[in-house]
């Protein structure tokens, strides 16, 4: 099976585009991937060490512009004999890949968690992660985007050949005026702990709590809605159902009731633990484990028994 794997490195090579290759390899087949963005070629060649024979880059393409994407991944799923195109589920893929499925004529799978079983169905979420269920396609070729953080990557070959690619993508019909990205922190998609808090805090000024222990536990930060809202934190932290959808491997949620909406976008998390003053606050039924106390007392206590845990021999 000819495999397509789309990466987007605007501005490094993010875990996902790690999990999409490793998932392609699982699979089994030629795998091709054909990336954008400014990440060099020596970076790129690295995705041969998790399964990539080939690595097709075209830097002329922005990724703000779904149409020259979609334009420049058919382009190389006709050159590659593409019979499966893999994204990461990410904002460039949920633009793209349904855009692309119209016009390759090809099924089109969201939010994949596992690889195809025997029957090739793909097991993925549903109801905002509350259900999952298992979809097949028959059309001769197939999309699957695969749900960050729910595959692990893993080593399993050397460097791969870059080769320029001219995908003929055409003229951007998006001016792009500014770019602006957080520097020094764990993008949240890609963050495998998170420290989140909500309204719970009382305000900003408080927030330096959730950053200690963030900090000691090579954490990102992250927040509710309400929070974002009224400016207490920046809008790209508001995890959630309308912003960004998680999966780490560690959510500790502090102040926060647990609406439907705020659980939509974390219950993907592998652990969620809750520290609420109401023992009845909803979030308590998602929850792994549950500190029924103020945050203004556990959270720095959590934080001393981190470092201390980190600094005993063991």
């Amino acid at each position: 099976m000819n495999i397509l794997v789309y990466i987007n490195s605007s501005n490094h090579l993010a875990k996902s585009a790690l999990e999409a290759v490793a998932y392609a390899k699982k699979i089994g087949g030629t795998i091709t991937v054909v990336a954008t963005g400014s990440v060099d070629d020596a970076t790129l060649g690295t995705l041969g060490e998790y399964g990539a024979q080939k690595v097709l880059v075209d830097r002329s393409v922005s990724t703000e512009d779904s149409q020259q994407v979609t334009r420049l991944i058919a382009k190389a799923a006709e050159s590659t004999g593409a019979e499966l195109i893999v994204f990461s589920h990410d904002l460039v893929a949920k633009a793209v890949a349904p855009r692309l499925s119209v016009r390759l004529k090809a099924g089109l799978i969201s939010g994949a968690v596992d690889v195809p079983n025997a029957n090739g169905q793909v097991k993925v979420n549903v109801f905002s992660g509350k259900a999952f269920g298992f979809v097949s396609v028959k059309s001769a070729t197939k999309i699957i985007s695969l749900l960050p953080n729910s595959f692990q990557p893993e080593k399993s070959g050397s460097a791969c050949a870059v080769e320029a690619f001219d995908g003929g993508a055409g003229a951007s019909v998006i001016k792009v005026v500014e770019t602006k990205i957080p520097e020094g922190e764990i993008p949240l998609p890609e963050a495998e702990l998170v420290v989140s808090a909500g309204r719970g805090l009382k305000g900003p000024e408080n927030w330096g709590m959730v950053e200690d222990l963030a900090k000691v536990l090579g954490a990102a930060t992250a927040c509710s809605r309400p929070v974002a809202d009224i400016g207490w934190r920046p809008h790209h932290e508001h995890v959630g159902q309308t912003g960004v959808a998680i999966r780490p491997n560690l959510y500790i949620a502090a102040g926060i009731s647990g609406a439907i909406q705020h659980l939509a976008g974390v219950n993907g998390s592998k652990v969620i633990v809750v520290i609420n003053t109401d023992p009845e606050a909803p979030f308590f039924k998602a929850a792994d484990y549950g500190v029924v106390g103020d945050a203004f007392e556990v959270l720095p206590k959590l934080t001393e028994a981190v470092k201390k845990f980190r600094s005993t021999p063991h």
